[in-house]
Parts: C-alpha cells; structure tokens; sequence
C-alpha cells in the first residue's frame, strides 16, 4: 500500500479546505524556514536545538515534524532514524543529547511518547505505510515505557532516573501532552491492525485526571504550557476548553506580541504562541488562532529562522538571541494546521483519532486491571 491509499482506507477524508489567508505563510516562506531547520541537522540525523546545542527527542520530534510537511521527507527518515538508534530497551529515551554523547540521562515519558505523535503525521502527511509499519515497534516501546510511570489517579510522573525510580511528582503540561500522543499511538495500531486494550484503559484515566483532578500536579500555574495544553490535548470538550482559554487570555496574551512563557514576566516566545494558536484552532477559535500566529511574525528572520523569544516592549531577543530549530518547527505546524489541507493538518483537532474517551471509574478499572 502507498501513496495515501491507507489513509483512504480508514475512512480519512481530506480535511475541509481552509481559507487562504494573507497572514500565512507563503510556501517560499515555508521552504526558506524548512531549509533553516535542516542546515542545523547532523550527519547523525539528530537536529539540536540550535548550533552546537542540545538536543532532546520531543522538539527532534517537533523538528521532523516539520521538514515531513514542508516536503524535506529525506531529512525528516533521518531524524527518526536517529530516533530509533538512540531508543532504550525500555522505550525510553534520555532528555537531552550532544553531538557526542548524552547530557541529561534521566528519561521522560512525555519526550519519549511524542515519537508517535510525529510518526502519525510524518505517515498522513507522505502516506509511507512501509514508514509507519517500520516504526511501530519503536512507538510501541514507547508508549509502554510512558505508561509504566502513570499512576493509579491517571496522571504521569513526570520523569524517571536511570535506574527506574519514578519522580514524586506529575505535571500536567507533560501529562496532556502524552494523552495526545496515546491517541496518536492508538490511531497507528488501529491503522496496522495490533490491539492494545491497555492503551485503551489508560486514555481515559489520563483524561480523568486532566479533566478532573488539578491537584493531582505539580503547581505551575504561571506557565502557559499549563493553561493551553489540555487544550491542545483534546482532553477537554469544547465549551470547557474555550471557558479555560477565556479564564487566562488576559494574563498570558498580548495583542500583536503573542503569548507570555510565564505569566508574571515580560517573556514571549513563538514556540508558546504558535502551539497556542494550534490549540485555539482545535476548539474552533479560529480568528484568535491565526491573530496568534500572525504575532509570530516580528521574531522571524530573513532565513527563515526564529528567534526563542524576546522581552516585551523592548523587543530585546533572548536567551542570549538564540534562534531554535524547535521554535521555527512549531511555526511550520502551526501554519499547516490552520492552512493546511490533508488529513495531516486535523490531527491537533482530532480529526484522525477515535472520539475522546469517556470517563471511567478510576477506582474501579485500577482494581480490574
């Protein structure tokens, strides 16, 4: 099978076309920031941060992610095949690494689940069955490693050390962005015919938690990644999704600067603003989706690259003017999903998963499993 025959196969249909917009970006445009990206990529494979820089396997994700979309598929194999080669036994993997060798070796469920978030776009975007069948036994690692760190309340530890003790605490950022995944994970097996039940009881667990139980994480209420991603997690309905976008617009948002990384400093970055903006477009908060992305804007450069981010008013870039592979990746996607056509611009609405599961008894399935 090949092409987007498989997708066909499923019942997929080509998202709805967007509407052309002069705000986004133009594929010269896409293609000058794609190039930026890959200049960046090693002989490896592995795609830092930014040059000479760390690297860590969620924003390589988010990086091939990227390239897949803007056509650069060669580069895009390459950085799961460095993916696949660095893989624990375990399905792990560490959370950062150097050229060289590792930095951090603890290892992180969320980092280690998005690979199947990018291995079903990466399969939507270039319809490669034969890519999506060679990398199951790599999400399947995956998602097993990440799910043996879910606690009996559905939420996830958010870290583990080397020698398999769990972090004490879970964070919801981390913890929305792995119920995204699953269901990623989910829409692989049920593409190439494997069954995992276990996968289908821990859904609705984590969306539990997400949903239900705040107290179940780490406070970091001052951080956007915790305000918009059990938005962009599809764990929340859409009048409570909008209701929580409503509750903080105004402490994270400024108009035509884009969003704050924490609420109480003058810090905006692209990547925060641009994820925002995929989030406002999955509950259909379309305008305020693309004024958001429209703020991306002012960090850009001439080559296509992004600058991390920049302190509001003065417009003084940091850190250190840094401009990330990562921040110029969420762009790309961003743009594709509020522009886009092909079915690959619906995953953050859900449009290639299951419908989002139904609650269960925490209690109840804890003690039948």
């Amino acid at each position: 099978m090949s092409s987007f025959e498989a997708v066909d196969s499923l019942g997929y249909v080509e998202s709805e076309a967007r509407d052309p917009s002069p705000d986004a970006l133009s594929p010269v445009e896409v293609q000058t920031t794609a190039a930026w990206i890959a200049s960046l990529q090693l002989p490896s494979g592995m795609i830092p941060w930014f040059g000479a820089g760390h690297c860590d396997p969620w924003n390589h994700v988010e990086a091939a992610m990227a390239l897949s979309v803007a056509g650069w598929t060669d580069e895009a194999v390459r950085a799961f095949e460095w993916l696949e080669s660095k893989q624990h036994d375990d399905g792990s993997w560490c959370r950062y690494y150097l050229a060289d060798g590792v930095e951090d070796p603890r290892r992180d469920p969320n980092v280690s689940a998005y690979v199947a978030t990018g291995a079903w776009w990466h399969f939507l975007v270039t319809g490669d069955a034969d890519f999506l069948e060679h990398m199951w036994a790599v999400v399947d690692r995956a998602i097993g490693f990440s799910l043996g760190l879910q606690r009996p309340g559905g939420e996830v530890a958010w870290s583990a050390d080397p020698d398999g003790r769990h972090a004490s605490y879970a964070l919801l950022t981390s913890t929305s962005s792995i119920y995204h995944s699953l269901r990623a994970a989910l829409a692989i097996a049920g593409c190439l015919g494997y069954d995992r039940p276990e996968w289908e009881l821990a859904a609705p667990r984590m969306a539990e938690a997400i949903v239900k139980r705040p107290e179940s994480f780490a406070p970091k209420d001052r951080w956007a990644m915790d305000w918009y991603y059990p938005v962009l997690s599809g764990a929340l309905g859409t009048d409570a999704a909008r209701a929580r976008v409503s509750e903080r617009w105004e402490e994270f948002v400024t108009e035509g600067v884009g969003v704050r990384c924490v609420s109480d400093q003058p810090w905006f970055t692209a990547a925060e603003t641009a994820e925002c903006s995929i989030a406002l477009d999955a509950v259909g908060l379309k305008s305020e989706a693309a004024d958001l992305l429209r703020a991306t804007g002012h960090m850009r450069e001439e080559d296509g690259s992004y600058w991390t981010g920049c302190v509001h008013p003065e417009c003084v870039r940091f850190p250190g003017g840094e401009r990330s592979s990562y921040t110029a990746a969420a762009v790309i996607i961003a743009e594709h999903c509020l522009y886009g056509r092909g079915p690959a611009s619906g995953v953050f609405r859900g449009e290639t998963f299951a419908e989002p599961y139904e609650f269960v008894d925490v209690a109840e399935t804890v003690a039948d499993t």
